[in-house]
């Protein structure tokens, strides 16, 4: 996850001496930011739910390779469109890897911390955006900008290999691939006083042996509604998540602050984001996960009108409410994640939280359009954050009622 977060933020960091060096325009940098997003969403909708088929296990070490592999060839790329290309496949690779390292996360989790470990995993990939910011800094003006991609393929090169060793493959797809002994064999790692078997027979519940899970488990009977009202909370909570990191050093900028204050503040949402995990996923695990979010969603609610005082403030204050803001919205794209794990059962997880996540990104391509043109139509920044008040109280409302309603299938 951290690697993940590393390779999709570095690009950013990169982009001023990318156009420097090959003297293109900032529209000509849209589309290849754009590429590795769509690749996302292939990863998240197309390529997750074949770990039905293949496991978990094969498709993070294979998702690591690609986007590894694509990454080192980025390194000798030549002209725009090929590093468009590549930066697609990347996407491809870590859309793929997401979904299958939340559903191994939370298999192997006591579920009674499962959104705990489901968060801390996910911390990683905030870390890696921090990272990247640091690793561009160092490495650009020194060794060219390529050398970040050097940094961003070797690793999860490495990675795979002990993804390789190491990473057990789900429980669940074994049982149900008929594997026994493979699963008993990790049973007894677990637990070291199983007796040895020649011939296991293990039963999950739920899960017929050898049943293929399909899509449509997800939008079928009771799943349905909650499907849909899930995918709404992921696609808010992403469009304000990403409007906000694309316009904020904007609107800072216009209201006077300097450039040293907008790094700053652009850090201080993902430190927020990181801070509130570890607090609202023990919240998850002992008081009820989807009270705990929904009310961190009603709190980000308070936290986005607390702006418009903010603004114009004195440094030190603002610093603190856009904390604040990171902890509503960054915190809730985390939390929300954590929440589909426990959302859905053990045998459609994977290609819940894929397809979550991929229809989520739907609202993240909308959310900056949404208030770059709320801005040239001349709403105030003050005017924008208030209007932000309501997905986030949306998102509240949405999940409170998924815990309610009786059909959030909580395992």
């Amino acid at each position: 996850m951290f690697l993940d977060g590393f390779d999709t933020q570095a690009i950013n960091y990169m982009a001023p001496a990318i156009t420097k060096d090959w003297g293109l325009t900032k529209a000509d940098m849209g589309p290849i930011f754009s590429a590795a997003l769509v690749g996302l969403m292939i990863g998240y909708l197309v390529i997750a739910p074949l770990s039905d088929k293949f496991g978990h296990k094969r498709l993070v070490v294979a998702g690591t390779l690609l986007f590894a592999l694509s990454t080192l060839a980025s390194v000798w790329v030549q002209n725009p469109e090929q590093l468009l290309t590549l930066r697609f496949i990347t996407g491809i690779g870590l859309g793929a890897t997401t979904p299958s390292t939340i559903a191994l996360t939370a298999e192997y989790s006591p579920k009674r911390l499962r959104a705990s470990f489901v968060l801390a995993i996910y911390v990683g990939f905030s870390i890696g955006f921090v990272a990247a910011n640091y690793a561009a800094d160092w490495l650009i003006p020194t060794h060219g900008w390529r050398s970040v991609f050097v940094a961003g393929a070797v690793l999860p090169l490495v990675l795979a290999l002990a993804l390789l060793v190491w990473l057990p493959e789900s429980l669940s797809f074994l049982i149900r691939r008929g594997r026994q002994p493979a699963a008993y064999a990790v049973f007894r790692k677990i637990d070291p006083s199983l007796p040895a078997l020649t011939d296991p027979r293990i039963e999950a519940e739920n899960s017929a042996q050898g049943e293929r899970v399909k899509l449509r488990q997800l939008v079928s009977r009771g799943q349905l509604l909650g499907t849909v009202l899930l995918w709404m909370v992921f696609a808010l909570n992403l469009a304000m998540f990403y409007g906000l990191q694309s316009w904020l050093p904007t609107i800072l900028a216009d209201h006077g602050y300097s450039s040293g204050t907008l790094a700053t503040a652009s850090s201080m949402t993902t430190i927020g984001g990181i801070a509130v995990a570890f607090v609202v996923g023990p919240a998850m695990d002992r008081l009820g996960a989807f009270g705990s979010l929904a009310t961190l969603y009603f709190a980000g609610g308070a936290f986005l009108a607390l702006m418009t005082v903010a603004l114009g403030a004195p440094v030190w204050l603002l610093l603190i409410a856009i904390f604040l803001i990171g902890c509503g919205v960054s915190g809730g794209q985390k939390s929300v994640i954590a929440l589909a794990s426990v959302f859905y059962p053990v045998e459609v997880r994977s290609t819940g939280v894929g397809w979550a996540l991929g229809i989520g990104r739907v609202g993240g391509i909308l959310g900056p359009l949404i208030i770059g043109a709320a801005l040239s139509g001349g709403w105030s920044a003050q005017l924008v954050f208030l209007a932000l008040v309501v997905p986030s109280v949306v998102c509240g409302a949405l999940v409170l009622y998924l815990g309610r309603s009786g059909k959030a299938a909580a395992r």
